[in-house]
């Protein structure tokens, strides 16, 4: 593979990434009985707020990456690998404890509030396939990040499309107006 492939690739992975992290936020993760037989279904959204923001910063990063220099790829890799990390524990942490990342749904369905009384309402919990999902999207986040970080140095510069060039001389309006100003003629 040339550089200009794996380049490509890892950016195209990590946008395929954020892009998943964000269907994630927006699918069902679980699914709540009530001891009174009322059903709540809970999305991402509610189970994992911070999602929305891991996957949309995700996708900037990797849009960065691909016009970055080579310190601030490396950079960016390193990042992206807390991205990652960070996907994981949210999610993580949904999974270990689904009713308490669904309390504010119950106390919106109920009135109630306060783990122990969310939690004496719940009957059972069913869990989809999303939290698992995205543990997995969290660890291709950061996978991705690591071979960022191994490849970077191999990766063409950014070219000078990116690069502000510094007004000089007569080249810019500026330093027209000065020559004329000056008794030249800037033309």
């Amino acid at each position: 593979m040339t550089t200009r492939s794996v380049k490509r690739r890892l950016i195209v992975l990590g946008l395929a990434s954020g892009a998943l992290a964000l269907i994630a936020w927006t699918q069902p993760w679980f699914g709540l009985e009530l001891t009174d037989g009322q059903s709540l279904d809970i999305a991402g959204q509610v189970a994992v707020p911070a999602l929305s923001a891991l996957g949309l910063a995700t996708l900037a990063l990797n849009a960065a990456l691909s016009i970055a220099g080579r310190v601030i790829r490396i950079i960016l890799g390193v990042v992206q690998v807390a991205i990652g990390a960070a996907i994981i524990a949210t999610a993580a942490t949904a999974l270990a404890d689904p009713v308490a990342a669904s309390a504010r749904t119950v106390t919106d369905a109920t009135g109630l509030s306060g783990a122990e009384s969310i939690a004496a309402l719940v009957a059972s919990v069913t869990t989809t396939v999303w939290p698992v999902l995205t543990i997995a999207i969290g660890a291709i986040v950061a996978l991705g990040g690591v071979l960022v970080v191994l490849t970077a140095s191999q990766w063409a510069g950014p070219t000078k499309k990116y690069e502000a060039t510094p007004a000089t001389g007569n080249d810019s309006k500026a330093g027209a107006w000065d020559t004329l100003s000056g008794g030249g003629d800037p033309t």
